[in-house]
């Protein structure tokens, strides 16, 4: 499993178009607030989900292999026995990396992610990930460049 610091910081910098399977369009669902947090740190994301026309301003596609471009990476907000299928279809779709969110680890679709060449990260979130590497966490989710244990006056 890649969850080594510079291996996950790799992955992060040099995968800008994240399918995001599982995707939902209600705001106060985990999926819809990881990628809209990805969005707003310049990632394309590319909704994965026949529910839904649209999601966070992007056409939602039903599955993987409908998508019309290239998707770097495959991030994954389903159940684990439901993830074997969606790497298969990324491996099939040329995709970098798949990723499992937290409380998702299917083995057997990591194992086949690897043997296809691809990353593959289980159990964790690219919004919390991306903020730990890259400067974004705070109690509320956001940089404020202050780090001090003293209340404010």
């Amino acid at each position: 499993m890649a969850d080594d610091i510079p291996t996950l910081r790799r992955i992060l910098r040099d995968n800008h178009t994240i399918a995001v399977v599982g995707l939902s369009a209600e705001w106060h669902r985990p999926s819809n607030f990881a990628a809209k947090y990805l969005q707003s740190h310049g990632y394309r994301i590319v909704p994965v989900n026949p529910r839904y026309a649209e999601i966070l301003g992007e056409k939602s596609y039903p599955r993987l292999e409908d998508i019309p471009f290239q998707v770097d990476l495959v991030d994954v907000f389903r159940k684990t026995e439901d993830v074997l299928p969606i790497a298969a279809s990324a491996v099939a779709i040329g995709a970098r990396a798949l990723w499992q969110q937290i409380g998702v680890v299917n083995e057997r679709a990591d194992a086949l992610a690897r043997a296809a060449g691809l990353d593959s990260v289980m159990n964790r979130c690219m919004k919390i990930e991306h903020a730990r590497l890259f400067g974004g966490l705070h109690w509320v989710g956001v940089n404020t460049q202050v780090i001090s244990a003293r209340r404010a006056a």
